[in-house]
């Protein structure tokens, strides 16, 4: 990193996504004396233009909406980070970004040159596991794809005497 750009910290955020992700990002932030960057990814849209700031445009993978738009970040998500954020200390901005979660953080990391990503890891379940194992985790993608370290937030941590939800009895 040059002496000129400023020191980021990205994190991948959804709506309903547990404060902790945001808040232990905000640590982080705060620590390295950072930006963090808070970034959503539409994982049901993709990129076709992209802008100096890691913003970017983009297009629906449904061909019966072939509507370019601007990625624009959910007002009621930005609200609530605010909460969370509001007496943090730390500058935090937003970004919306479009296509596969790990790829799309990835992605913006390397162009705002930032110094980490972070991430929670998902909540156990049915659900979350048989997602997990279809599209693999993103924590875990970004971990083995990247060249700056990836921070995995622990949002529901199973004692080592109990089996994770994958591994059966």
């Amino acid at each position: 990193m040059s002496a000129h750009q400023p020191v980021r910290v990205i994190v991948g955020v959804t709506r309903g996504q547990p404060d902790a992700v945001v808040r232990g990002a905000a640590v982080f932030a705060s620590r390295f004396q950072a930006e963090l960057v808070c970034a959503t990814v539409d994982a049901t849209r993709y990129m076709v233009a992209e802008h100096a700031d890691g913003s970017m445009s983009s297009l629906p993978f449904d061909p019966d909406l072939p509507e370019l738009a601007e990625e624009t970040f959910d007002p009621r998500l930005a609200a609530h980070l605010a909460e969370i954020l509001a007496g943090a200390g730390v500058a935090w901005s937003t970004r919306a970004l479009a296509g596969d979660p790990a790829r799309a953080l990835g992605h913006l990391a390397h162009t705002l040159g930032a110094a980490m990503i972070v991430v929670g890891t998902r909540e156990s379940g049915v659900r979350h596991t048989l997602q997990t194992f279809l599209g693999g985790s993103v924590a875990a993608r970004l971990a083995h794809r990247q060249h700056r370290p990836v921070v995995v937030i622990p949002l529901a941590p199973v004692p080592f005497e109990e089996p994770l939800p994958w591994e059966g009895d």
